[in-house]
């Protein structure tokens, strides 16, 4: 594997510069990060039960003996991702503790009168268990009353075995005060999460954990060459995830008494996640906010893939939020990062969160009816100087220019109005055209040197991009193209950002790497919650309609365990799913039960043996006969 290259005088410089820019002699943020510690973990290391590595502190304890940023990385992700390094036990305030820097996302306990109730489990079950350990050091056995999902984004709810046993969380089918009475763990969710979990880790999921590795980094090594902290945390952990479904849902913003504790509840749906809920507790004057006020810009459109959010809405439930509570609250923690102490200084902090995702819908839409286009706007706009010298709005995360462009797809679409661009050549196709007018490919990257030397990476890296897209085999115009996306990686004030230049130079210098990557396990807990009509949607996305087009079918399903009936056609290759009825003219009728049906889109001959069919049963394999399986090793940065 090739050595990363040093930066160049043009990057060194561009880093140098932030120190001017940003008041890097304001160290509140830091004051925040450390304050009410209890316990920390130096050196943290978290290994599953075979001894392998699942997440890593330890990797980044250099940081904290470095005087400065170095050449190679942004000074302000630098900073940030100094303080992500900060793990282990933290006080909140009496009654409210949090494991901060044990997984991406924080674990957070806060006592009842007899127990304790957990908002947010962390991603990994070894993580959570590690994290648990560590409250029962300082407290002892833990009695959980009640679990609470924030939000369906599974670094929220994949660790909640690492917490609780299945056979401890209630039953679902008794009434609050039931499952409350029962002794049992409640888990409580906001209305519609278990939809949003399952749907976003299975419809799309292969493609969106392909461009998670891109996202998080995880082809590369942690250091001042490679991966650094991605704002929200340090990482993706790589244990083991499951899922406990919510026994309780939040259907309207209420106030709910468990062991004695009294929660005030918001639903805040369509911001950082289709569904999300804020929660206040007056016995703390404790405010929590989920993951809709960080200490970064977040994603209006993150670039793992993910249905675009509403900016608009996410300012509006963040100062509703300050309306409801704001004059009660003494301190607001949320999923990531640390809290933030006093009553003045809580209001400035969600005003100033509310803005920025304000400032992104209102002007993006300004410039929109001016006839700029996304790569106009996103280079044009700039935050106002008072936000952008606020360090918990910097762009760690999220980031401007993506921001705006999401915005722009959100009212907009992705034409942008050019007849040109109404039916393009594939990237392939326009590449080898580009090819053909350019001439000598040597004369071009001989022009594109000089524009490096000159610190163009952006434009070298486009340039370089149709090279190796007319030709991979082109070992210069991949290496100057993994050269330019290096030093863009380096002046990266964004983690993904700096993970995605970055794992795209390794491709580019290494071929894909998609198979060398490690990623979390498990996800069969996410197919099991998936609903009939979901699996059914799972069984139409998979198939290959043009192969299908001439083998029409009719079939009727009836859920021996839930209840409900379908009628399936499938004509010209496209499945069509009719609820609630069975028609006479099925060629057959088959009843099962969930897992059965999960098994029959596995493939599973015993589960296909097993169903109960009544009419044609070559109905059923004509059904799944179509379905490819999809990959995780696509091809990014060459065709």
């Amino acid at each position: 594997m090739k050595t990363p290259n040093p930066a160049t005088d043009f990057t060194a410089r561009a880093n140098a510069a932030w120190y001017d820019e940003l008041p890097f002699d304001d160290e509140s943020e830091k004051e925040c990060a450390l304050k009410g510690l209890i316990e920390a973990q130096d050196g943290l290391i978290i290994r599953d039960s075979e001894g392998n590595s699942v997440w890593s502190v330890a990797d980044y304890k250099y940081m904290q003996e470095a005087d400065k940023a170095p050449d190679t990385v942004n000074p302000s992700l630098w900073r940030n991702t100094l303080y992500n390094t900060y793990a282990g036990l933290f006080e909140v305030c009496d009654g409210i503790y949090q494991v901060r820097g044990y997984d991406m996302a924080n674990a957070t306990f806060i006592r009842t009168d007899h127990g304790w109730i957990v908002f947010d489990v962390m991603m990994c079950r070894e993580n959570m268990a590690a994290a648990k350990a560590l409250m029962e050091k300082h407290f002892g056995p833990l009695d959980v009353k009640a679990v609470l999902y924030s939000h369906s984004h599974i670094d929220h709810y994949g660790g909640v075995l690492g917490l609780i046993n299945r056979e401890d969380a209630a039953d679902g089918s008794l009434s609050f005060e039931e499952q409350q009475a029962s002794g049992k763990v409640m888990i409580l969710a906001p209305e519609g999460f278990l939809k949003y979990a399952v749907s976003e880790n299975i419809y799309a999921g292969m493609a969106m954990s392909r461009r998670a590795q891109y996202q998080y980094g995880t082809l590369l090594k942690t250091g001042c060459c490679g991966r650094m902290g991605i704002g929200i945390g340090l990482g993706q952990a790589v244990g083991q995830t499951g899922l406990v479904p919510p026994t309780y849902e939040i259907c309207r913003n209420e106030t709910l008494v468990i062991d004695g504790l009294e929660i005030r509840f918001q639903l805040t749906p369509g911001t950082e996640a289709p569904v999300e809920m804020h929660a206040y507790f007056p016995k703390y004057r404790g405010l929590w906010l989920a993951e809709n006020c960080t200490c970064t810009m977040h994603n209006i459109y993150t670039p793992r893939g993910a249905q675009v959010r509403d900016p608009a809405a996410w300012a509006n439930y963040v100062l509703e939020a300050e309306k409801l509570f704001g004059d009660e609250t003494e301190v607001v923690f949320q999923s990531h990062n640390w809290p933030h102490w006093g009553r003045q200084t809580v209001k400035e902090y969600m005003e100033n969160c509310a803005a920025i995702y304000q400032f992104i819908h209102d002007q993006t839409l300004h410039y929109i009816n001016f006839g700029l286009v996304p790569a106009e706007i996103s280079r044009l706009l700039r935050l106002p100087e008072r936000l952008n010298r606020v360090w918990y709005t910097r762009q760690y995360y999220g980031t401007l220019s993506h921001n705006v462009k999401a915005v722009y797809q959100k009212y907009m679409g992705w034409y942008d109005a050019n007849p040109v661009n109404l039916d393009p050549l594939t990237p392939e196709d326009t590449a080898k055209k580009w090819a053909e007018y350019l001439g000598d490919t040597e004369e071009v990257l001989k022009k594109a040197r000089r524009d490096y030397e000159k610190g163009e990476y952006q434009w070298v890296a486009q340039l370089t991009r149709e090279l190796v897209f007319a030709d991979p085999g082109n070992t210069a115009a991949r290496e100057l193209c993994a050269d330019a996306l290096e030093q863009l990686g380096y002046q990266s004030e964004s983690g993904p950002w700096r993970n995605i230049y970055l794992t795209g130079a390794l491709e580019l210098r290494e071929g894909n790497q998609a198979d060398r990557g490690v990623s979390a396990k498990g996800g069969i807990d996410n197919q099991i919650a998936m609903t009939p009509e979901m699996m059914l949607d799972y069984i139409r996305i998979r198939t290959d309609s043009i192969a299908a087009q001439n083998d029409d079918l009719t079939m009727n399903l009836i859920m021996a365990d839930t209840g409900e009936r379908f009628f399936l056609k499938r004509r010209a290759g496209i499945v069509l799913l009719y609820k609630d009825e069975t028609r006479p003219e099925a060629e057959c009728t088959v009843t099962c039960g969930k897992l059965q049906l999960l098994g029959v889109i596995s493939g599973n001959k015993e589960a296909i043996a097993s169903l109960s069919v009544k009419g044609d049963k070559a109905v059923i394999l004509r059904l799944i006969k179509y379905m490819t399986p999809f990959s995780r090793t696509f091809n990014i940065v060459e065709p």
